[in-house]
C-alpha cells in the first residue's frame, strides 16, 4: 500500500484526483496540503493546514510514494506575473526539493500543451522551466501531463476558456492527424490519467501529450 501526497486538491483536476485516490486501493493513506480547511473527511485523508510561503513550516510533512501537483492559476486571478509565478513555478519547485530530501520516489504534474521553457509566452514558458527543473531533480519517475483546453466546472469562471471549449466541442471534426492533441480534454479524464501513470513503474522522465492523456484516462 501506498501513500499519495497532492498540492492543488481543491482545484479542477485535483478534486477529482482526490476522489480518485480515497476510492483507490492502491493507496491507505492520502495526504493534502491546503490553505484552508476543505471540510471534508475520510478514514485514508490527512489534511495539513498550511502556509506556502512558511516552507520550514511543512518540510517535515511530505513523506510518501507519490507526489500529486495540480496546482495552479493564470495571470488573471493571481493578478500579476509574479504571483502567478510563485503559484506555478516557486511552490511546485519547493515541494519537488522536499519530496526529494524525504525520498518521495514518483513526482507528477500537470502543466499545459505547449510548455517550452524558451516560449516568448510567460505562462508557457513558466510551466516550462517547472518540467525542466524537475527534468534535472532525481526522482525514480517523474510524469509531466500537458493537457489541452480543460472541460469541467471550476470554482472560479474562466470566460475564454467557456468560449473556447463551447465552439471547440461542435468542431469535433478539427482534431484529427497532428491536431488531435489539441482537442479539449475533460478534467476527470486527466484525474484518471493521473492515477494510472502512477501505477506504472516507468522510470526516469516522460512527458504525456494531451491526446495520450485521453488514451490512458478513457
Amino acid at each position: 500500500m501506498k501513500t499519495a501526497l497532492v498540492i492543488g486538491s481543491t482545484g479542477l483536476i485535483g478534486s477529482h484526483l482526490l476522489n480518485l485516490l480515497l476510492e483507490s486501493s492502491q493507496y491507505d493513506k492520502v495526504v493534502t496540503f491546503v490553505k484552508r480547511d476543505t471540510g471534508i473527511t475520510h478514514p485514508k485523508l490527512r489534511q495539513h493546514i498550511i502556509d506556502f510561503d512558511k516552507p520550514e513550516t511543512y518540510k517535515e510533512l511530505v513523506f510518501g510514494d507519490d507526489f500529486f501537483c495540480t496546482i495552479g492559476t493564470t495571470i488573471k486571478n493571481a493578478g500579476s506575473q509574479q504571483a502567478f509565478r510563485k503559484v506555478d513555478f516557486e511552490y511546485p519547485k519547493q515541494f519537488a526539493r522536499f519530496a526529494l530530501l524525504n525520498k518521495v520516489k514518483h513526482y507528477l504534474i500537470i502543466s499545459s500543451l505547449g510548455a517550452d521553457a524558451k516560449s516568448g509566452n510567460f505562462y508557457l514558458k513558466t510551466k516550462g522551466e517547472i518540467q525542466d527543473l524537475l527534468k534535472d531533480c532525481n526522482f525514480e519517475s517523474v510524469s509531466v501531463l500537458q493537457p489541452s483546453l480543460l472541460l469541467g466546472d471550476r470554482t472560479e469562471f474562466r470566460f475564454g476558456e467557456k468560449v473556447g471549449g463551447f465552439f471547440m466541442k461542435m468542431l469535433p471534426f478539427l482534431f484529427f492527424g497532428n491536431l488531435k492533441k489539441y482537442k479539449p480534454i475533460e478534467s476527470t479524464t486527466v484525474a484518471k490519467a493521473l492515477l494510472k501513470i502512477a501505477q506504472n513503474n516507468n522510470k526516469g522522465f516522460k512527458i504525456y501529450e494531451s491526446d495520450l492523456i485521453q488514451e490512458i484516462g478513457e
